[in-house]
């Protein structure tokens, strides 16, 4: 069994990975992926915030161009166990300009080593480019 990372070097791993952008702790806490986490917990020690019952969850845009335009989201719900944390279930999503879901994909039984790239995570739920086949099919009549 692999040692759990504490939030330092889970956050290291992650962001070496390309997930080096701004995420939300238990929706709130923006920052980078350490900042955010540690803010939290900094908040949950004070008593302004609560524990959680189960697992974190972390969220964030893999993908953005404008509000618009579609865009990649990363949902990660981690664990916490004692100042160690495990990345328990990923899902990365593609939505429209207006929220409406386009592509889902969900990784489970995960662990902070085997989480997928940043650009392996969007590559899941982007499309690979069609090119329009000619038809050589008329009509007969």
């Amino acid at each position: 069994m692999e040692t759990l990372p504490d939030v330092s070097t889970f956050a290291q791993i992650l962001t070496d990975k390309g997930y080096n952008g701004y995420f939300h702790t238990q929706g709130a806490y923006p920052g980078k992926l350490k900042d955010s986490i540690s803010e939290y917990f900094e908040s949950c020690q004070k008593g302004t915030d609560s524990w959680p019952k189960q697992d974190l969850l972390v969220t964030g845009y893999l993908q953005w161009s404008a509000e618009d335009k579609p865009r990649v989201e990363c949902n990660m719900w981690v664990k916490y166990f004692d100042g160690k944390l495990s990345l328990n279930r990923m899902e990365i999503t593609k939505k429209d300009g207006f929220g409406q879901l386009l592509k889902k994909s969900e990784l489970t039984s995960l662990s902070v080593i085997s989480a997928p790239k940043a650009a392996d995570a969007v590559a899941m739920v982007n499309e690979p480019s069609q090119k329009a086949e000619k038809s050589h099919r008329r009509f007969r009549l």
